[in-house]
């Protein structure tokens, strides 16, 4: 028996693996050492074994809740992820794993590798209306890349997109791959409406250091940047500074940062409503996108979420308060699950990459109910 971390994203510290029933591991903390909670490692032994591994530090991790009624996920050919028995008592998570292979890898969600990633960017940049650019560089010396939709007509609306502010939350790049391929899509009636109004701005992958070192939540420096949009600095933020540069050239008519939450097994906005000059119309245009989106994808839904801040009270330093306030538009984080979406469970695989593609693809169609009246 064996197991390895030394990968893209890799995550896990071994404790003692003597006992193949009691597998001690436990997970690494980002840089910083405020938050931990993905792990992501392979498990090599004899098919037709079952192996207990047993995350010793769970009980100390950002978010205990995250481990109610949780199952960790699985691969053995790293593109069909299924779940795995798994429990949390006593501050410890169990994961039980009977080998049909003799390798396996388990993770808190699907892996979005680097390489994947890269190999996003070069499919979208050979599409006559898409181009790369480079915004700047990240701590870890990583190319932070825009990718441009649309011929940049001023007169359309931009609309931007961005991904994975906290790195372990994969699934908000799986949902950017679905989103992109629909635009793309030379057959889709809704891409070619909405590319005649509006031109796209979107960063696949905010975080790309924290990706590759396996953080949940940080950057190379151990930075929330979802925390820095009211203040960032090319010394502990440079990919929030950078991204903030070009919105203040293109403009911002509709933010939507896709995010994944620990806790609640729904899909889900957290929206722009605390901030100071948040209006009837801004109200309006949120209530307009919900409801088309839950037409759109039964997996949304609008009685489960967050608290909803009250006038005046919303934290600044969040990317969808600050981009609200500053260019007057309809901003929302959107948030998925990494348990299951309790509304609707799928047994073998819960909240998956192919649902977060399929909610990107229906992403566009309560973008295209609105852009109208963006402006």
């Amino acid at each position: 028996m064996h197991i390895s971390a030394n990968f893209d994203a890799g995550n896990i510290e071994v404790i003692n693996a003597e006992d193949q029933t009691n597998i001690q591991l436990a997970i690494r903390p980002d840089v910083g050492g405020e938050f931990f909670q993905w792990f992501n490692f392979r498990l090599s032994g004899e098919v037709g074994e079952q192996y207990v591994l047993n995350i010793m530090n769970a009980g100390k991790a950002s978010y205990l809740a995250g481990w109610e009624d949780y199952q960790a996920v699985a691969s053995y050919d790293r593109e069909y992820w299924f779940r795995l028995p798994t429990s949390y008592k006593d501050g410890k998570l169990t994961i039980t794993a009977e080998l049909a292979c003799e390798s396996i890898q388990i993770a808190y969600f699907a892996p979005y590798s680097y390489e994947r990633h890269q190999d996003l960017l070069a499919a979208v940049q050979v599409h006559p209306l898409a181009c790369l650019e480079h915004l700047g560089e990240t701590l870890d010396k990583r190319d932070l890349t825009l990718v441009k939709v649309g011929n940049g007509d001023s007169k359309k609306r931009s609309i931007w997109i961005t991904a994975r502010q906290h790195p372990g939350e994969t699934m908000a790049e799986w949902l950017v791959e679905g989103l992109l391929n629909s635009l793309l899509d030379e057959d889709s009636a809704t891409a070619k409406l909405l590319l005649e109004k509006a031109n796209f701005y979107i960063v696949p992958n905010m975080n790309p250091d924290g990706s590759v070192r396996g953080h949940l939540r940080t950057n190379a420096v151990g930075t929330n940047l979802n925390r820095e949009w009211a203040n960032p600095s090319l010394e502990k933020s440079p990919e929030v500074f950078h991204v903030i540069n070009k919105m203040e050239e293109t403009g911002v008519d509709l933010f939507y940062d896709v995010h994944g939450d620990e806790a609640l097994p729904y899909v889900f906005l957290a929206g722009s409503q605390g901030t100071p000059s948040y209006n009837d119309r801004l109200a309006h245009l949120r209530d307009k996108f919900s409801e088309v989106l839950k037409l759109a994808s039964a997996d949304f839904q609008s009685e489960f979420g967050y608290d909803i801040d009250a006038p005046g009270t919303a934290n600044m330093t969040i990317a969808t308060h600050w981009v609200a306030e500053r260019f007057d538009c309809l901003a929302n984080t959107l948030e998925m699950p990494f348990k299951e979406n309790a509304n609707l469970p799928f047994e073998d695989t819960g909240w998956s990459p192919e649902r977060s593609i399929k909610l990107g693809e229906a992403s566009l169609v309560a973008m295209l109910a609105v852009v109208d009246e963006l402006r």
